[in-house]
């Protein structure tokens, strides 16, 4: 079952005082807005974690030369 999140609001000088509960609040789910003069700010949120990387998902997007593989004519002497 999902948590539902509710909002919790604070001031500026409040949320400066309080961050580290705020930023606890917030990885729990909890719903955190900073405001000032009464206006909302922003709003803490969790970052998404990345998501999980796929083998050949550039497929289609990396061209190659056909001579790719041959020995530039000036390394020649090097080889």
């Amino acid at each position: 079952m999902a948590k539902i999140s509710s909002t919790h609001h604070y001031n500026v000088a409040e949320a400066k005082a309080r961050f580290s509960e705020l930023v606890r609040e917030a990885l729990l789910g909890e719903e955190v807005v900073i405001a000032k003069d009464n206006q909302p700010l922003l709003k803490l949120v969790p970052l998404e974690p990345p998501g999980m990387r796929s083998p050949g998902s550039a497929k289609g997007q990396v061209q190659m030369s056909a001579d790719f593989d041959d020995t530039p004519p000036d390394f020649a002497d090097y080889g």
